[in-house]
């Protein structure tokens, strides 16, 4: 695992593909800010509950402007069918291949095993790194985290 970005740096830009193999690129949503979270695996239990998590309270997230990402090392097309079952209706961007490349970037990456860790990032409309936070692999992260971060970036 590397180091990834600190609050206050630059996001790493990057452009991967969603579940329908459209290209999404962090620093042409500049003017939005954006929650990025990477998860291990799709399917998994402790990912389909975050996630689901997230969806549900997915008009939090709506009102405070920010545009949520969800980022996996797992094939477009295994996210999609993810998506699907799941009614995500925010983006899941595959970090397939490059293998990890993104979650790498941003210091998430298990070298290891090839899979993201539990790491979530608030990236405000100029595309500074505004919060993070990094959970080990069987520990969810707290919707009232992000809460609380979108919040504070709310109020500048």
């Amino acid at each position: 695992m590397s180091a990834g970005p600190r609050v206050g740096d630059l996001a790493p830009d990057f452009t991967l593909v969603d579940t329908h193999g459209t290209p999404v690129t962090l620093s042409a949503l500049r003017g939005t800010p954006v929650a990025l979270v990477f998860v291990p695996f799709a399917f998994s239990g402790i990912c389909t509950g975050e996630l689901c998590e997230l969806r549900d309270n997915l008009d939090a997230f709506d009102r405070a402007g920010v545009r949520l990402l969800a980022i996996s090392c797992d094939a477009m097309f295994s996210l999609r069918a993810w998506a699907e079952q799941d009614g995500y209706t925010f983006d899941l961007l595959s970090d397939f291949w490059p293998h990890g490349q993104v979650a790498r970037a941003y210091g998430v990456l298990d070298e290891e095993r090839g899979l993201a860790l539990r790491g979530s990032f608030l990236v405000d409309a100029r595309g500074v790194l505004r919060w993070s936070v990094l959970n080990p692999r069987g520990q969810a992260r707290d919707l009232a985290g992000y809460l609380r971060a979108i919040e504070a970036l709310a109020a500048g």
